[in-house]
Parts: C-alpha cells; sequence; structure tokens
C-alpha cells in the first residue's frame, strides 16, 4: 500500500465530529514527518464525498484554504454540520474536538 493509500486510510477513520491534524494522520499513517505529503494527499482527493477531507485541520486547529473546499468557510461549514465546535477566534476547539 502506497503512502497516499495509508493516509486516506486514516483519514477515512476518523469519526464525524471529530478533527485530526496533519501531522496526526502522518504519524497514523506510518511516518510523522509526512504532514506535507498528507497536504498533497488532501488536495489530490480521488473519492470527494467519501473520504472526509474536511476532518483534517492544522495544528492549531485552522482549517484550509478557502480553494480547498470550494469556497470561504465551506470545511467549517461542513464541520459544523457534523457538531465540531469553534472558539471565537474561528479555530476548531481542538481540546474537545480532537480525535
Amino acid at each position: 500500500m502506497g503512502a497516499f493509500e495509508r493516509i486516506y486510510e486514516v483519514v477515512c477513520a476518523i469519526p464525524k465530529g471529530k478533527v485530526a491534524t496533519y501531522g496526526q494522520v502522518a504519524a497514523l499513517a506510518g511516518n510523522p514527518r509526512w504532514a506535507r505529503v498528507v497536504g498533497y494527499a488532501l488536495h489530490n482527493n480521488p473519492k470527494p464525498g467519501v473520504i472526509p477531507c474536511h476532518r483534517v485541520v492544522n495544528r492549531n486547529g485552522e482549517t484550509a484554504a478557502a480553494f480547498a473546499f470550494g469556497g470561504e468557510d465551506v470545511q467549517r461549514r461542513l464541520l459544523e454540520s457534523e457538531g465540531v465546535g469553534f472558539l471565537a477566534d474561528g479555530r476548531v476547539d481542538m481540546t474537545n474536538f480532537q480525535w
């Protein structure tokens, strides 16, 4: 199994209502230094809507730039629809919602 496939497997395991960081996904996929590779894999998601890329945020709980999900705040809306909470500054409440 290749790196991207391992990353997609981990991302698919993130439960609804939880988020993981790029670094966390990298470590679970087998290499803690793959955080950027995780980003590349998610940008090339072969199954949008099946592989829940919206559940991956940066280590500070910040969502991706607007282009990644088709518009500004789309990732946030997807996460909120799953019950993920955000702090007043717009970051995911990692204390309560990190996987």
